[in-house]
């Protein structure tokens, strides 16, 4: 049921409120929300939660939402982006009552009498418009999966491969057998272990099914590093994800320009892969990374083979510490500057059509799509994959 006038104006009015207690609130509602439906913490990555993350990204999603709830399709990326998450992870429509029950609910423990009935009854109505919308999105997404991947589905560990010093290669096989689905080049999948907890890894070759897991501080890549092995099985959900390049929609002489840094190779090498092996490979093509040093890069010997065959591939690495048998002329030393950079040959500034796919940390994303940004670039034409907490 659609919001009244009045009702969206009553939300907006009360951003400022969410905007000075929303930590307090979302604190609120992951504590009394998971204490009383513990089965639902699987779906939350601990360590957010420990260090407040989740809680604080929630309270700015909903600070967002308010904002502009009279200009909704002004959050339809960021709309998008959580409802693949949400299906990553099989969220189903019955889970979201309980949700807008427990964050109703802090809202009036916090607000207290401030709370009007008027005020709650739009909060409510704004909570079930919202959940209407990622229902019916993430049922679309469900359906577009086939009939053959409607929930966990179990594949076995066929081959590991050390990419980097703390980058692992997994190529997965379906128990089942069954094919697999296409996917758009730069798409993870979700990743369910033993232990009931979720992780996202990036599909990073469209031709096998592999997955590179970077050692971070988190439960998941741990343990696959340390203890799963060839023919141990993992579950996974289907590729899902709106950073990704779709050949379909860009000219054939579109340049693309890869910005990453970090683990953040991983999506970006199957961009590059599909481009290289599609109909047209000559499209120009430039792939930019940053790395602590030459034994962290991930990938990087298979995209020096790729531009030795492609002269429209221009690789270029950057690398803080330079090491011991390190070539000269195979990196650029110091931290990754855009500035260092020919501004048509690499990064195709002039070319109003050039897009740019960054990933990385998220502070540093942001960064790089501000200074594409302030050289001229427009908005639309940078994506970046951001992994963000707060999204569920």
């Amino acid at each position: 049921m659609a919001l009244t006038a009045k009702q969206i104006a009553i939300v907006k009015s009360t951003a400022p409120v969410v905007k000075e207690h929303g930590q307090t609130i979302t604190r609120l509602f992951y504590k009394d929300m998971l204490a009383a439906h513990p089965e639902l913490k699987n779906y939350f990555s601990l360590r957010n939660q420990q260090i407040g993350a989740q809680q604080a990204a929630l309270a700015d999603a909903v600070f967002a939402y308010a904002t502009h709830i009279d200009d909704l399709p002004r959050l339809g990326a960021a709309v998008e982006r959580i409802a693949q998450k949400h299906a990553s992870l099989f969220i189903k429509p019955e889970q979201y009552p309980i949700v807008g029950k427990f964050l109703i609910g802090a809202f009036a423990k916090v607000l207290g009498g401030a709370l009007t009935p008027e005020i709650k009854d739009a909060w409510v109505a704004a909570y079930g418009q919202l959940a209407d919308v990622f229902i019916q999105r993430e049922k679309q997404l469900y359906d577009a999966a086939g009939p053959d991947w409607q929930s966990w589905r179990r594949f076995t560990i066929v081959k590991k491969e050390l990419e980097a010093e703390d980058v692992m290669s997994y190529y997965l096989e379906p128990v089942d057998k069954r094919p697999l689905p296409k996917f758009m080049p730069g798409q993870y999948v979700t990743l369910q272990c033993r232990i009931s907890v979720k992780r996202e890894e990036t599909v990073d070759n469209a031709s096998t099914e592999d997955l590179a897991a970077g050692k971070v501080p988190g439960l998941i890549s741990n343990m696959l590093h340390r203890k799963y092995n060839v023919g141990d099985e993992v579950e996974l959900s289907p590729p899902r994800g709106e950073f990704f390049f779709n050949a379909a929609t860009a000219s054939p002489s579109t340049p693309i320009v890869l910005l990453s840094a970090g683990v953040g190779a991983t999506p970006l090498v199957s961009i590059v892969d599909s481009i290289l092996q599609s109909p047209d490979p000559s499209r120009p093509l430039s792939w930019v990374h940053a790395a602590h040093h030459s034994g962290t890069v991930c990938f990087w010997k298979h995209i020096r083979e790729a531009a030795a065959q492609h002269a429209n591939l221009k690789p270029v690495l950057f690398v803080s510490t330079v090491r011991d048998g390190d070539k000269q002329g195979e990196y650029v030393e110091g931290r990754l500057s855009l500035d260092k950079l020919d501004s048509n040959e690499t990064l195709h500034l002039a070319d109003s059509s050039a897009e740019y796919f960054i990933c990385g940390p998220e502070e540093w994303m942001i960064q790089t799509r501000q200074w594409l940004v302030d050289n001229g670039v427009a908005l639309g034409r940078v994506h970046l994959e951001l992994f963000r907490t707060g999204d569920v």
